[in-house]
């Protein structure tokens, strides 16, 4: 059910194309230490060039505070763009103005640019009108290929798009498509499974999912406070106690709307979080009160599997356990292994997304074998969340 435009409705030749990227990639030693970012976005560089588009860059990096700030320039961003690429980058010293609109005059058919940090200017997180139309003054058209910043309502990610004709770029469109197939319109049964420290930051996230999946697997420090809400004794782990009380909210929903919650049975526990740390396998009712649960245990992966060969549909957000640390890495790997196994052969639509999911995904070896990927930490939760998404909805047709 697609309902937004894509760069197959768009007229690029000869067009001033400012296309909205995700450039904000981590930096060490002033040099690009990951460039997952930057591949992401070359498809649609690559597509409007070839089909004559001025392709001009806005994209933002770090937190400036609306004022220029050396550290948090896009210059030597532009160099790595140009060599993954394969073509010159131009770049301007500001994104709006005399300097950015000179060198755009003088660009011509299939020419690349990158603007400064938009964020240089205060007018941009504020969504300013003023600001939004000195930006689209610089172009004829508007891309959005930034699925990451599209929970922010910014100048560049929505303000842009009340000024001109609007289209979503490749990566942008693929996000939205694969999460469609995720929760807004999925091959059910769909099992959810959503893990990570805290469940103060996923409140949202579990009221959402519970309404809309079939089951829901809770694991990672997340899993102790429903634990301890349902009368388990945690021993020292991670848990917020405090929200005994929602976690049984959730519980209740989740029962009222036809909703499996899948807690872990048994537990790997050890007495300091440290890698290979001692440790043992115990029931989560005999937890030691001196240990801390650091991994859900064999039997409990055993029944997240059962649940996987059951999906049609899995979406995924969070570790199971400290991921980080051997031993207590391992439910996390497992699990992953056997939804790529599964989304291999065809069996199961996988979509994750989270800053720690994917790099638990990446340390199993699977990230490549799911269905989708994102990279979008913020809009990613969001939408789980069930949440609009400003630089979304100014798409849509």
């Amino acid at each position: 059910m697609q309902q937004f435009k894509t760069l197959d409705d768009a007229e690029l030749a000869g067009k001033r194309v400012l296309l909205r990227v995700d450039l904000n990639v981590p930096m060490q030693d002033g040099k690009v230490s990951d460039a997952t970012r930057i591949e992401r976005v070359l498809p649609t560089i690559r597509e409007i060039a070839a089909a004559g588009g001025r392709v001009i860059l806005l994209a933002h990096f770090g937190r400036p505070k609306g004022k220029p700030n050396p550290e948090m320039s896009l210059e030597p961003i532009a160099a790595v763009l140009g060599d993954r690429l394969g073509q010159p980058v131009g770049f301007a010293e500001d994104c709006v103005g005399p300097v950015a609109d000179g060198i755009v005059q003088n660009m011509q058919d299939g020419d690349v640019l990158l603007l400064e940090n938009t964020r240089f200017h205060a007018g941009e997180e504020a969504n300013d009108p003023e600001f939004a139309s000195q930006l689209a003054a610089l172009g004829d058209v508007y891309v959005n290929d930034a699925f990451s910043a599209a929970h922010r309502a910014h100048a560049s990610t929505e303000g842009l798009a009340q000024h001109l004709p609007s289209y979503a770029g490749r990566t942008m469109q693929a996000e939205l498509e694969a999460l469609e197939k995720g929760l807004d319109a999925p091959a059910r049964p769909v099992v959810a499974i959503v893990g990570g420290a805290k469940v103060s930051s996923k409140i949202d996230l579990l009221q959402n999912l519970v309404k809309k999946v079939d089951g829901l697997v809770i694991g990672g420090g997340m899993a102790n406070t429903f634990l301890a809400a349902r009368g388990e004794s945690v021993g020292k782990s991670l848990c917020e106690h405090d929200l005994a009380d929602t976690a049984r909210d959730i519980m209740l929903a989740a029962a009222s709307a036809g909703c499996a919650i899948i807690l872990p049975e048994d537990a790997v526990v050890a007495r300091e979080f440290k890698a290979n740390a001692p440790s043992e396998t115990v029931a989560v009712n005999a937890v030691p009160e001196d240990a801390m649960i650091l991994d859900v245990g064999p039997k409990t992966v055993e029944r997240i599997k059962g649940w996987i060969d059951r999906a049609k549909t899995l979406v995924w957000n969070g570790p199971l356990g400290a991921f980080e640390l051997t031993p207590f890495d391992a439910a996390t790997m497992a699990a992953a292994q056997h939804a790529a196994e599964r989304t291999r052969t065809g069996a199961l639509v996988s979509v994750a997304g989270g800053g720690d999911t994917v790099s638990a995904l990446n340390q199993a070896g699977v990230a490549e074998a799911l269905t989708y990927v994102s990279t979008a930490g913020g809009a990613f939760l969001e939408w789980m969340e069930g949440k609009p998404l400003p630089g979304v909805e100014v798409l849509k047709a």
